[in-house]
Parts: C-alpha cells; sequence; structure tokens
C-alpha cells in the first residue's frame, strides 16, 4: 500500500466550446463516496437546467474505488473518458463534473469522448495539486520529567496533536504513517524508555 497519493488542494472550473455546446469542467477535492455524492448533487442542483452533468470519481489508496456516469450521453462517451485523464495524471481523492450545454449540433460518440476528456483535463490544469500522507493516529505518554523533550518530538512529527496533563501528560498526535516507526525510535531515545505510544488504529482493528 502507497504512503502518500497526488491530490487537489481546492475546487476549479473552467468552460471549454466544441461546436456550439458549452462544457464546463469542475475539480472538486472528496475522501470519500458519500462526499462525492453530496458535491455531486450540488453540481446537479447549481446546473439543473444542464443537458448533462457527467462525472468520475477515484480515491485513494489505490484507485480501485471509483464510479463515472455519462448521465445520458451514448455509452462510454463521456464518464470513462474523465476517468481516464484522472488515471493517467494519478490523482486522488478527485471528482471531476463536466456540465454540457447542448449547442444544437451533434458530436458523434468520438467528439463527445474528446470534448469531455479535453474539458477535464483543462479543469485539472488549473487545479493545484498537492501531495498526502497516509496517517495513523498515536496516543503519547510521557512523565512530566521528559516534557520538554517529548513535546519538542510530538512537535516536530506530528501533523496535529492535542495534549492533556493528568498523572501524567497524554499527547493524542495524527503522522504520518511512513514515520511512524522512526518516531518510536526517537521517542525512547529522548526520553530514555520512560516515555511510551499507542498505535490507536492498530488497537482498533484487533
Amino acid at each position: 500500500m502507497a504512503d502518500s497519493f497526488r491530490t487537489i488542494v481546492d475546487r476549479a472550473r473552467t468552460e471549454l466550446k466544441v461546436r456550439g455546446s458549452r462544457f464546463i469542467g469542475t475539480a472538486i477535492a472528496v475522501d470519500s463516496r458519500e462526499a462525492a455524492a453530496v458535491e455531486l448533487e450540488a453540481i446537479r442542483k447549481e446546473f439543473w437546467d444542464a443537458s448533462h452533468n457527467c462525472y468520475a470519481w477515484r480515491l485513494a489508496p489505490d484507485g480501485l474505488l471509483y464510479r463515472f456516469a455519462d448521465d445520458g450521453e451514448p455509452s462510454g462517451s463521456a464518464g470513462k473518458p474523465i476517468l481516464f485523464v484522472l488515471q493517467q495524471r494519478e490523482l486522488f481523492n478527485v471528482l471531476v463534473v463536466v456540465t454540457r450545454y447542448f449547442g444544437g449540433t451533434k458530436l458523434g460518440v468520438g467528439g463527445l469522448a474528446r470534448a469531455y476528456g479535453e474539458t477535464a483535463a483543462a479543469v485539472l490544469d488549473i487545479a493545484p495539486t498537492t501531495t498526502q500522507f497516509d496517517r495513523e493516529t498515536l496516543q503519547v505518554f510521557t512523565t512530566y520529567e521528559d516534557m520538554r523533550a517529548v513535546r519538542q518530538l510530538v512537535e516536530d512529527y506530528s501533523l496535529s496533536f492535542e495534549e492533556e496533563f493528568r498523572d501524567v501528560i497524554t499527547y493524542r498526535m495524527a503522522i504520518r504513517r511512513d514515520l511512524v516507526d522512526e518516531f518510536a525510535v526517537r521517542l525512547t531515545e529522548t526520553s530514555q524508555g520512560r516515555a511510551g505510544m499507542i498505535n490507536l488504529q492498530q488497537l482498533e482493528s484487533k
């Protein structure tokens, strides 16, 4: 399983005109099929009077979870070309919707496939991308004696963390999956074995 994947930072939109038809491409970052469904419904409401709202989405970690739809266009002429662009660019956790307003001239299956694919590519061209890392959630505990050193270590490695003071100090931290083992070694070294950690994901999976 890959520890990182490329996705887009935020939504983007562009428009192409092909032989009178308007093709409006919208790219949106999503992290689940439920989020994709919500965003798709919002696009459909926004462009309620469009001829078609065709789409494809693809989710991390491996892209095996995906959907596409032609929304009334000839089979294979819309959803698949959009999905192909996502696959070609190795993008995950992205929904692309291409909205078409028919301009009176039929494009044929080949023409439609090109138009939908080009619109998907155009909107992704202007969507800033980023690399996201798979993450784990750790619970780290330390004595007050080692608080300063352990807190600095947590700050250095965490994507985010929460701190709680009781008999011991506890940190709930999100960390890149590929850095968990390195962090565990550093934690032991820094505290001379006095601090400890629990991987909450592994605990929940048992």
